[in-house]
């Protein structure tokens, strides 16, 4: 499997849900939107994911599976794909980071890094 660099780039965008959230019973939830761009000059279908949350007790959870929201997306060069999903954890603050899976029209994979990113309640480091 090929690392892709930045010829596919993730970037994220997370959200705190207040009203689904409840902290004396250690329920933090989080929506969180990823934007995937297809920079190479191949076509290539987004396979499976695998992250990493880890809260600030350090417990760690890993999810893993076929695709993204019941897809596997195809995008050809300079398509994006967006989705929307969410984590609930045990702590105010959070981090989420892993890697999708996507093969080219050749059959060979490629694994894409997704940045570590932060799930935070707002204002809770200030």
């Amino acid at each position: 499997m090929s690392e892709t660099g930045q010829l596919i780039k993730v970037s994220t965008k997370v959200d705190f849900i207040e009203e689904q959230s409840d902290q004396y019973q250690d329920r933090f939830v989080f929506s969180y939107t990823i934007t995937i761009e297809n920079n190479s000059n191949k076509t290539m279908q987004l396979m499976s994911r695998s992250w990493l949350i880890t809260d600030a007790n350090g417990a760690k959870v890993s999810v893993e599976g076929d695709g993204v929201v019941g897809q596997q997306p195809v995008l050809q060069s300079g398509q994006r794909f967006r989705y929307s999903s969410g984590s609930i954890i045990k702590t105010p603050i959070g981090t989420m980071e892993g890697f999708y899976t996507m093969k080219d029209l050749q059959g060979n994979l490629h694994k894409v890094e997704i940045p570590v990113f932060s799930l935070a309640v707002p204002n809770i480091l200030n």
